[in-house]
C-alpha cells in the first residue's frame, strides 16, 4: 500500500522545487488559514476521497464520518502501530495516527478513496497528518492561553471584591501567589477608565501594559464600559492619563488615596469624578479637585453629626457592620444589579443588608434628601477612620444636618453651584428641584410641573453639563446637587430616625 519506488517522482517538482500540493499544504500554515476543516477539505479535494479526523472516543472533530474498523483504530490511539491501510468492499483506506494535544490518547486522521494509495497520495496524507498536528498544538496553546487569562481576569475581580468589603487580609493572601508585593501598602488609589463596551477589553489590555505588575487591573463587573485600577503608586495615574490622551473617547476619573479597608469609598468617588472627566478637555479628574460641601463644614460638628447618625450600626460585628457600610456605600451610588456584581453577590443580598441598615438607623433610602445625607456621613466617616482609626467617639452634642448646610461657606457653594442654573430661560432650576422632591421619578415631577415626562428628563440632562455633575445617573454628583438644594432652603430637611416606608431597590431613574 506504500506505492512503488518509481511513484516518489510525483512528490517533486522541476529542479527540486516542492510540489505544487506542498506548496499548497504549507498555506494551511499561514495564521489567516489555520483552520483545521479548510484543511481536510483541501485533503479530500487533492485525493479525491472523503477525510475525517476523530478523537480516541469516536468523535468526529472535522471532515466526514467514516465508518472504521474500532479494533485497528484502537490500535493506532494506544501507540501500537503509528499508521494501517487497508482495502475494504473496494474502497482503499488509510489511518495516520495524530498527537492531540487537548485529549489523553491521540487522535486518527482516515482517508477513503477508490484508487489504491500511490506514492503521492501516501505523502500528501503523511504530510498533512503533520500539519493537523501543528494546528491542533497551535489551537491547544491558543485555547489555554485563554483559559489562563480568564482565571487571571476572575482571580483579580475576586480581589477586588474583597476589598470592596474590607476583607484585605484575604485579598493580600490571594495576590500574594501571582502579584507579590502588590497589595503590600496601607493606602492606595482607585481609577476607573471608561470606553465604549467594544473597546474595553482592548482598553484594558492596554491598561495592562501600561501599569504592568504595579497595580490591580479589573474589568468592571457592573460597567461595560468600565476598567478599573487599584493602586498605591504615584506613576501609575500619569501612565493611565498618557493612555486616555492617546484614546479617543476615552475618560479616566481617579480617587483621593484612601486606606485599602476603604476601597469601596475610593471606587465611588473615581466614578464620581469620571463624571467630571467627560466634561474636561483632558478626559481625567480626581476626586480631589473638586470642591465637597463636607469640606467646607466645621470638623468638629460634622464628626459629632457623622457618629450620631451611624452609631445604630456601631453595636453590630467588626465584619457585619464592615459589609453593611461597604455594600450601603455602593448602594447609594449604584443600582442594586450592579452593586451586586462589583460585590459577587446577589441583588436580593443588596437589598437585603440596605434594607437592615434602613431599620437600624431609622429612614427611608427611596428619598433622595436621605440618601444625599446619609452618603454625607459615610463619606465623613472614611475620613473620621483615615484621621483617627480606633480613636474615642466624638462628643454627638446637639450636632444637626440643618447647623452643618447653614454654615456661609456652605451657603455660599451651594448658591454657586445652583445659580448657574438661573440664565436659563426654561427655568431648569425649578425642574431640578421638582425631580429631586419627587424622588428623582420624571413622571411623577411632570405631573406637579404640568409638562411632558420627557420635558423633565431633558430638563435635567440639560443641567448635567452646567454643573458639571452627572444627575440622572444617581450617585454621588445628584447628592451633592441635593445637599445644594438643602443648604439654600429649597428642599425640606430630611427625617433620620423615622419610620422606614420603603426599601432602596435601585438608583431612582426618571
Amino acid at each position: 500500500m506504500a506505492g512503488r519506488e518509481d511513484g516518489a517522482r510525483g512528490t517533486a517538482a522541476v529542479d527540486g522545487a516542492p510540489a505544487p500540493w506542498a506548496e499548497k499544504l504549507l498555506e494551511h500554515l499561514r495564521p489567516a488559514g489555520r483552520d483545521i476543516g479548510r484543511l481536510l477539505a483541501w485533503l479530500a479535494e487533492t485525493v479525491d476521497g472523503p477525510v475525517c479526523l476523530r478523537d480516541d472516543t469516536g468523535t468526529v472533530l472535522a471532515g466526514t464520518p467514516l465508518t472504521l474498523d474500532d479494533k485497528l483504530v484502537a490500535s493506532i490511539v494506544t501507540g501500537r502501530i503509528a499508521s494501517a491501510a487497508w482495502e475494504d468492499r473496494g474502497d482503499h483506506l488509510r489511518l495516520v495516527r495524530v498527537e492531540h494535544p487537548g485529549s489523553a490518547r491521540p487522535a486518527v486522521l482516515a482517508v477513503s478513496r477508490r484508487e489504491p494509495f500511490d506514492r503521492r497520495a501516501f505523502d500528501i496524507v503523511t504530510h498533512t497528518a503533520q500539519v493537523v498536528e501543528i494546528l491542533l498544538r497551535a489551537h491547544e496553546s491558543t485555547a489555554a492561553g485563554h483559559r489562563l487569562e480568564r482565571a487571571t481576569s476572575d482571580l483579580r475581580l475576586a480581589i477586588l471584591q474583597l476589598l470592596m468589603v474590607e476583607d484585605t487580609v484575604s485579598a493580600r493572601r490571594v495576590a500574594a501567589g501571582l502579584w507579590p508585593g502588590l497589595l503590600d501598602t496601607d493606602t492606595a488609589c482607585v481609577y476607573v477608565v471608561e470606553s465604549c463596551t467594544e473597546e474595553r477589553d482592548r482598553l484594558a489590555d492596554a491598561c495592562l501594559d501600561a501599569v504592568g505588575d504595579h497595580a490591580l487591573v479589573v474589568r468592571c463587573p457592573a460597567m461595560d464600559g468600565h476598567v478599573i485600577v487599584v493602586t498605591s503608586r504615584e506613576s501609575v495615574g500619569g501612565a493611565l492619563r498618557a493612555l486616555v490622551a492617546r484614546h479617543a473617547d476615552t475618560f479616566l476619573g481617579g480617587s483621593a488615596r484612601q486606606r485599602l479597608a476603604n476601597t469601596a469609598a475610593a471606587y465611588g468617588q473615581a466614578v464620581s469624578a469620571l463624571a467630571v472627566a467627560r466634561f474636561r478637555p483632558d478626559k481625567t479628574a480626581v476626586y480631589a479637585e473638586r470642591t465637597h460641601p463636607e469640606r467646607l463644614m466645621d470638623p468638629a460638628a460634622l464628626r459629632a453629626w457623622t457618629y450620631h447618625v451611624l452609631r445604630p450600626l456601631d453595636a453590630l460585628p467588626h465584619h457585619t457592620r464592615a459589609e453593611l457600610l461597604a455594600t450601603t456605600r455602593l448602594g447609594l451610588e449604584f443600582t442594586a444589579v450592579s452593586t451586586a456584581r462589583i460585590l459577587g453577590v446577589s441583588r436580593n443580598t443588596v437589598r437585603a443588608r440596605m434594607e437592615r441598615v434602613e431599620a437600624l438607623l431609622g429612614i427611608d433610602f427611596t428619598d433622595l434628601t436621605v440618601r444625599a445625607t446619609v452618603q454625607l456621613a459615610l463619606n465623613t466617616q472614611i475620613a473620621l477612620t483615615e484621621s483617627a482609626p480606633g480613636g474615642a467617639a466624638p462628643d454627638a452634642g446637639g450636632a444637626r444636618l440643618g447647623d452643618l448646610l447653614a454654615s456661609p461657606a456652605v451657603r455660599s457653594w451651594a448658591r454657586d453651584l445652583l445659580g448657574k442654573l438661573d440664565g436659563d430661560a426654561r427655568n431648569l432650576r425649578r425642574t431640578l428641584r421638582t425631580w429631586i422632591a419627587a424622588g428623582g421619578n420624571a413622571e411623577r415631577a411632570a405631573q406637579t410641573l404640568g409638562v411632558h415626562a420627557q420635558t423633565v428628563r431633558e430638563h435635567v440632562r440639560s443641567a448635567e453639563p452646567v454643573l458639571e455633575h452627572q444627575l440622572l445617573a444617581g450617585g454621588g454628583d445628584l447628592y451633592e446637587v441635593v445637599l445644594a438644594h438643602l443648604a439654600v432652603g429649597d428642599l425640606e430637611q430630611p427625617a433620620l430616625g423615622g419610620t422606614k416606608t420603603g426599601h432602596p431597590d435601585s438608583l431612582v431613574h426618571g
